[in-house]
C-alpha cells in the first residue's frame, strides 16, 4: 500500500507543479485587444515593466564599498608584506 501510494503522487505532484504557473508568468498579447485605447495602455504597460528590469539598481552600500576595496588592499599588502620572507622552495 505504501509503494502505491508513493508511484502515484510523485506524478502528480509534477503535473501539479508543471501545470500551476503564476500569473505574473503568463504574457499578455496586446496586438489581439481590439479597442485602440486598451492595446495602446497594454503597450505602455510592457514598455514601463521593460524599462524596470532594464534600469539598473544603485547599489545602497555605494560609499562601504569603496571602503571594503581599500581595506581589503590594505590587508593585502600586510599579507604579501609577511610572505615576502618566505622561502619558496630554495
Amino acid at each position: 500500500m505504501n509503494s502505491i501510494v508513493v508511484k502515484f503522487t510523485l506524478p502528480v505532484l509534477i503535473a501539479i507543479a508543471t501545470l500551476a504557473t503564476p500569473a505574473s508568468a503568463l504574457e499578455q498579447n496586446c496586438r489581439f485587444i481590439q479597442a485602440k485605447p486598451d492595446r495602446e495602455a497594454c503597450y505602455k504597460r510592457q514598455e514601463d515593466e521593460l524599462a524596470a528590469k532594464r534600469k539598473p539598481v544603485a547599489p545602497a552600500n555605494a560609499g562601504k564599498t569603496l571602503e571594503s576595496q581599500q581595506q581589503m588592499r590594505r590587508d593585502d599588502d600586510a599579507v604579501y608584506r609577511s610572505i615576502n620572507n618566505i622561502c619558496r622552495g630554495c
